[in-house]
């Protein structure tokens, strides 16, 4: 059986491509800039490039698509929808570029979490809200959140699918209830276990 997605902190490949050996700090540089023209620049020519772009830097990282391109079925999905949403709506070239431009940014996400440890970039994220302490929040507290926010998206991901495999077991696969309210249950104690788990260890006593 294939193990179940482990998360964006779970998508690193190891390598020694310029990607791998580039600063996390200029890695999230170029993550925001990207995300920054696909959003202000219009046009489908622009989006297919954008995407042309966060293919080449993926083939040069020579990270293996699998890895790449596992667990994006509910964003293309998505992408999809988005599309026949705007074309459903009168503007085919607008649905076609809204669904490229979504896949953009998810792939270079993703080129980012597969080639850069989860220890760097946790370490970059504690780094860049430094300035926060100055506000009462200490940086290794937002790095902690960050931490437990990205494991929790492949929980969340495997409960959905036991939850909805359990349904489909008893016929009651067409009834959101029996989606729903047992993953919300699971993600509730989930989340009361975590923070017990943090409250053991004397997080969150300041």
């Amino acid at each position: 059986m294939r193990a179940p997605w482990a998360g964006p902190l779970g998508l690193h490949h190891p390598g020694r491509s310029v990607l791998h050996r580039a600063p996390v700090a200029a890695k999230f540089v170029a993550l925001a800039a990207l995300s920054l023209a696909v959003v202000l620049v219009r046009g489908l020519t622009a989006a297919v490039a954008g995407l042309a772009l966060v293919v080449g830097a993926t083939a040069l990282a020579r990270v293996p698509w699998h890895r790449t391109t596992r667990g994006l079925r509910p964003v293309v999905l998505t992408a999809v929808a988005l599309g026949a949403y705007q074309t459903w709506v009168g503007d085919p070239a607008r649905g076609v570029e809204a669904a490229v431009d979504l896949l953009t940014l998810v792939l270079a996400g993703s080129l980012v979490t597969a080639t850069t440890r989860a220890d760097d970039l946790l370490a970059a994220v504690t780094r860049a809200a430094r300035p926060l302490r100055h506000v009462g929040l200490p940086p290794e507290t937002v790095g902690l959140a960050v931490s437990l926010f990205l494991r929790t998206v492949p929980v969340l991901v495997q409960t959905v699918a036991e939850t909805r495999d359990a349904a489909r077991a008893r016929g009651l696969e067409r009834d959101p209830r029996a989606l729903v309210v047992p993953a919300a249950v699971r993600m509730v104690g989930h989340a009361r276990s975590t923070g017990d788990a943090l409250a053991a260890r004397g997080l969150g006593d300041d």
